[in-house]
């Protein structure tokens, strides 16, 4: 497994991190039992950057998770955990919370979950509009120094408050969407982390699993997955993007590639200091993903992915309308 560090402060990860969202909500049912099989299939590759969220599930994931580590080493695993949404029992979206009392409060419950005395990489899911980040990553770094927590991470983070975060502590990462579909955030972003420091954990490599062999055109989707709701997977902006998805295909093929294998291989050659994040339910999937870490795109490769996917080239929201404000950038 290739090894990357998360900014100037924070910890050696894998060079792939699995996102363990799915395993536990908003893309339908998953099978508990191998969504346990396919994270020992991850660690015993030499994944050790696991991403979680402690509203995935209500909870459930960090549960999850806890089996999964029961006989492993804790110092092998690098834990990331996101903290601040509010849910309605039916799982309502309403808002997050930045307040120094629940971060500590959030804090104490995940490590009680997780069944560990400390969390790797602590980060609130969303900047609070109602909150200074000051004071959220102010109470995260009570929490360092307490030895609850190890680095400071940050979520869906505009530039100005990147760079007021940074100025309170050394933030490790900025958790944010980049993909071939969606690459935002090389406008400002991405030049202001690396000014300050700061790597890039990049979720929706895969477009949700767009980019993949697997997603048919008129897709239906289950109950309680977000897709469904979401204008970049759905109608006509699905089909414009699944014609992206075709074009990338031709290229990976010339290399012997599978789509989701490009697409991955993309993002790591964007930068040592991008890790992507991949949010594999099933061994199948996670073994795919892996094999994106023997392909080596040279820059006639590079070239030809980017006249498939031209920059701003996908079509429709990557988020419900509700999630929207919340987000560092809009669009593609």
């Amino acid at each position: 497994m290739l090894n990357r560090v998360l900014g100037a402060t924070g910890p050696q990860v894998s060079a792939l991190g699995l996102g363990c969202m799915g395993m536990s909500a908003l893309y339908g049912p998953a099978d508990e039992k191998e969504s346990l099989a396919t994270l020992h299939a991850a660690l015993d590759a030499g994944i050790t950057l696991l991403d979680t969220g402690d509203f995935y599930g209500m909870g459930h994931n960090e549960l999850l998770i806890r089996e999964a580590l029961r006989h492993r080493r804790r110092d092998d695993v690098v834990l990331s955990v996101k903290f601040g949404a509010l849910r309605r029992p039916d799982g309502t979206f309403l808002g997050y919370d930045g307040r120094p009392a629940a971060v500590h409060t959030s804090l104490a419950y995940s490590l009680q979950r997780l069944g560990t005395d400390h969390i790797d990489v602590y980060r609130i899911a969303r900047t609070d509009p109602q909150v200074p980040i000051e004071e959220t990553v102010g109470a995260i770094a009570e929490a360092v120094t307490a030895g609850h927590v190890r680095h400071i991470g940050l979520s869906e983070a505009d530039p100005d408050t990147i760079r007021r975060a940074a100025a309170v502590a050394p933030v490790a990462d900025l958790q944010i969407e980049y993909s071939v579909l969606d690459r935002g955030i090389e406008r400002e972003i991405l030049p202001l982390c690396r000014e300050l420091g700061i790597a890039v954990t990049a979720y929706g490599v895969l477009a949700r699993g767009l980019i993949s062999d697997s997603w048919p055109r008129g897709r239906t989707f289950a109950p309680g997955d977000v897709r469904g709701k979401t204008p970049r997977y759905t109608g006509a902006d699905a089909d414009h993007n699944l014609g992206l998805v075709d074009a990338l295909r031709a290229v990976a093929r010339s290399r012997g590639a599978t789509v989701a294998q490009a697409a991955i291989a993309w993002a790591l050659a964007q930068g040592s200091d991008i890790v992507p994040l991949v949010g594999a339910r099933r061994r199948d999937r996670l073994h795919e993903a892996l094999g994106a870490l023997d392909l080596t795109l040279g820059p006639e490769d590079l070239a030809a992915v980017e006249a498939a996917v031209p920059p701003g080239a996908a079509r429709g929201d990557r988020y419900p309308a509700d999630q929207m404000p919340y987000l560092a950038l809009r669009s593609a």
